[in-house]
């Protein structure tokens, strides 16, 4: 019985600690992008306009988690500061400029269209510690000035903040940034994205 007791005391002691105090309380987070590093101008970059557009399909567009107690129960929302198909488009838009690529809407040679279609951090828990999961899926396509497809291609991320105690904002929101920085990268890093780019101002 000594034994049973003291597993009971443990589940306890856990369930509180990350029950955190504040579970019922809904949370606003500011999701940062990093700038990716190294990059360079990209050749003739220059001649291409580019209009960013992103569109939020996602199932659920109000929150990007919940906030979770010990026993894995959803609590208290946890909400974007920012709409976050504003915060994506800054990120695609900051990346273009930095390899050389002109934004405008009026002016554009290509339209670039990012579709999320998931973007949401799920405490996962653990009997001594959880992680923080959030998954990211994104649609992308590129369409010259007179409408023609030159790209498409579904991206899908995941960013992971491991071995946390509390299933707060904090947390997820360190998950959620690592989603974003990690989609941006695997875009950029598809050359025929950059090709197809290029190519509308042939």
């Amino acid at each position: 019985m000594g034994k049973m007791k003291s597993f009971v005391l443990v589940v306890v002691a856990l369930s509180s600690l990350m029950f955190g105090g504040c579970a019922l309380t809904t949370a606003t987070v500011d999701i940062n992008y990093t700038p990716q590093s190294g990059v360079t101008a990209v050749e003739n970059a220059k001649s291409v306009i580019c209009n960013v557009q992103v569109s939020d399909s996602r199932n659920e567009k109000v929150k990007v988690s919940s906030k979770k107690n010990g026993f894995g129960m959803e609590m208290a929302q946890i909400l974007p500061a920012e709409n976050v198909a504003v915060t994506f488009q800054k990120a695609i838009e900051y990346e273009l400029k930095a390899r050389g690529f002109g934004l405008s809407r009026e002016d554009s040679l290509v339209t670039i269209d990012a579709d999320l279609t998931k973007y949401y951090n799920d405490f996962k828990t653990g009997f001594f510690a959880g992680d923080a999961v959030a998954e990211l899926n994104m649609g992308v396509t590129i369409k010259n000035k007179k409408g023609d497809f030159l790209y498409s291609h579904q991206f899908v991320a995941e960013g992971i903040e491991r071995n946390i105690q509390l299933m707060t904002g904090e947390n997820a929101e360190l998950a959620l940034e690592k989603a974003l920085n990690e989609g941006m990268q695997k875009l950029f890093a598809d050359k025929t994205f950059i090709a197809a780019l290029l190519k509308a101002k042939n």
